[in-house]
């Protein structure tokens, strides 16, 4: 069912879809941590982008990553070297572990305090599970709670 069909993946955060290609950052942009999309976001809540259990909440809490029930692996990283912060600014709202349900909030942060202090807050979503998986679709443009990317296994 689920090969046919595919998971969707959803943007973890309002805001404008972006290629992973114009990420701000080469090791992102090359898709050598994995394939996907990023968001600009507009608002600092960051919400699971997927049905599964919470896998990773980074101690700085600069990243999380969800594995779905089909075994598909999201990463969603919360700006560009926003791990300098040391998880100043960020609040934590699951821990890992948990089951969580897509648009659960997992993370949240001021993006007016924090956007003076990186790079970029550009959120990379990644599937970090790619030789399992591959992405079917991807949609790019401005979206709020619409799905950005379908995976399907391969």
């Amino acid at each position: 069912m689920f090969k046919k069909k595919g998971e969707q993946i959803f943007a973890p955060a309002a805001g404008t879809v972006m290629a992973l290609a114009d990420v701000p950052d080469q090791v992102f942009a090359s898709g050598a941590v994995g394939e996907g999309f990023a968001v600009e976001p507009t608002e600092g809540t960051f919400v699971s982008p997927v049905d599964g259990e919470l896998i990773l909440l980074a101690k700085t809490l600069h990243a999380f990553a969800v594995r779905t029930d089909a075994g598909a692996e999201i990463l969603v990283h919360i700006g560009m070297d926003t791990v300098k912060l040391k998880g100043e600014g960020f609040t934590a709202h699951r821990e890992k572990g948990d089951r969580v349900q897509r648009g659960d909030v997992i993370i949240s942060c001021d993006l007016a305090q924090m956007a003076p202090l990186v790079p970029s807050m550009v959120t990379p979503v990644l599937l970090t599970n790619g030789k399992g998986f591959a992405i079917a679709e991807t949609e790019i443009g401005a979206v709020s709670g619409a799905a950005v990317i379908t995976v399907r296994k391969k």
